[in-house]
């Protein structure tokens, strides 16, 4: 029997890997986290978690029992709202930015449908500017999207900077145009790119056009050109070259939740809170 208390307490360390970030972010004292973390590696009878002066980091038999935490904390959940009489239902139209659906979004999602089966979730995948204006128009609920730092009312879930991406080989001509990677506009990386490049006397030229994050990254694996996008997004076998070949800096993004006002705000809340506070980082 593993409690789930427990169980909270290991996962909040997991997933920030520190105690001191876990206990803020369960309003518990850190001695009762480490309390028990120490308790769950006692009744599982291996070490859980590895800790010295500089670092936390789970051990293989953490990373498995991060998985069996997430599942047995969301069938509690789920039975403790069945039978409490106190299980959500309706429907929930959500949309999301296609480079944020390539993060660890959807298993977010998969944990929220665990713990409230009886909510219909409903998801739509496109630009920012594209959701926003379906948000608008009342076809959607909630929307997770990317804006210019402080530039929409909404719950910020991670802030990052955009930064230029490119192979280890790719080399840039200083008197060429950039060979830029781009979605079509209107689009926030578009649009600050270029402006970016203008504002610094880079010429420019359009070497690839896609309405997907997969064909931005097959373009640029392909050496076609180099692309924007935020900082944590960037996969291990693309690097960030913005130094290399003193491009301008594009700026800083908000990863923000918008919420339509006319929607079921108790279902909107409880998806929001199940997104805030989590670290939306490529997917491993």
């Amino acid at each position: 029997m593993f409690e789930p208390a427990q169980l909270r307490s290991f996962l909040a360390v997991a997933e920030t890997l520190s105690f001191t970030k876990a206990a803020e972010r369960l309003g518990l004292a850190q001695p009762t986290v480490s309390q028990h973390v120490r308790k769950l590696e006692a009744a599982a009878k291996r070490v859980l978690v590895s800790r010295d002066t500089r670092d936390v980091r789970l051990t293989d038999n953490g990373d498995a029992m991060a998985g069996f935490a997430r599942n047995i904390l969301a069938a509690h959940d789920s039975a403790s709202r069945y039978f409490s009489g106190s299980a959500m239902r309706g429907r929930l139209r959500f949309g999301t930015a296609d480079d944020l659906a390539i993060t660890g979004l959807p298993r977010i999602l998969r944990e929220f449908r665990q713990i409230y089966p009886q909510i219909n979730l409903e998801l739509t995948v496109g630009q920012s500017d594209q959701l926003y204006r379906k948000l608008n128009a009342g076809q959607l609920d909630l929307v997770f999207v990317k804006w210019v730092a402080g530039a929409k009312d909404g719950t910020v879930v991670q802030h990052d900077s955009f930064s230029w991406v490119g192979l280890e080989q790719t080399t840039l001509d200083p008197a060429s145009p950039v060979p830029l990677i781009a979605y079509p506009s209107p689009s926030l990386s578009r649009k600050l790119a270029i402006d970016a490049l203008e504002s610094h006397g880079r010429t420019w030229r359009i070497t690839c056009t896609t309405r997907q994050i997969s064909g931005v990254l097959a373009a640029v694996r392909a050496g076609i050109g180099v692309a924007v996008m935020p900082s944590s997004l960037v996969p291990e076998d693309l690097k960030i070259i913005t130094r290399r070949f003193d491009l301008p800096a594009v700026g800083d993004v908000d990863f923000t939740l918008i919420r339509n006002p006319l929607a079921n705000a108790e279902v909107i809340d409880a998806l929001t809170q199940s997104i805030v506070g989590r670290t939306i980082n490529r997917q491993a």
